[in-house]
């Protein structure tokens, strides 16, 4: 948990007033407390609930612990972001605001797949059972619903998928 800290420390540059290091460190927390023994873990488990809500409160932002994050998740900005508690997120990613990461049918199984090093634009929504290759962009407002290929470009409403050219 610690070296994850320190990670998430360095990957918001150190400044104690971004709010995605404070979910982040929520997060930490609470997946921490999964590893302590049955009785032990309630009272932690507790006091994770209660960080969580006030997290939500304070950032806006919904990062349930048992989402399956990489390393050095960086959230940008404040407010409006929604993670799935099924959705996995590779290393290196970026969120900006209003982001939603999500199931696409309430009651139905099946939460987006995030590669490394993906840039996830302001006010984007990915739902569904889908993937999303490695070094691709979300463009901001945009509605994934297909799968998007490593490296390529997702834009508008429903997202259309633009092929780039390798760097």
């Amino acid at each position: 948990m610690f070296a994850n800290l320190r990670e998430d420390w360095r990957t918001h540059e150190g400044d104690i007033w971004r709010q995605g290091l404070w979910t982040l460190a929520i997060y930490r927390f609470g997946r921490w407390r999964y590893r302590l023994p049955g009785l032990l873990r309630k009272p932690f488990s507790l006091v994770y609930k209660l960080l969580k809500v006030v997290g939500q409160i304070l950032t806006g932002i919904d990062l349930p612990c048992e989402t399956r994050i990489g390393r050095r998740l960086r959230i940008e900005h404040f407010g409006g972001i929604i993670i799935s508690g099924d959705s996995v997120i590779g290393d290196d990613v970026v969120i900006r605001n209003g982001v939603t990461i999500g199931l696409k049918h309430t009651g139905q199984r099946g939460a987006p797949i995030i590669g490394d090093r993906v840039d996830i634009g302001a006010g984007a929504k990915i739902l569904g059972a889908i993937s999303i290759g490695d070094d691709a962009v979300i463009g901001a407002n945009a509605v994934v619903l297909k799968d998007v290929p490593n490296g390529a470009l997702a834009v508008g409403v429903p997202a259309r998928i633009i092929e780039r050219p390798n760097p």
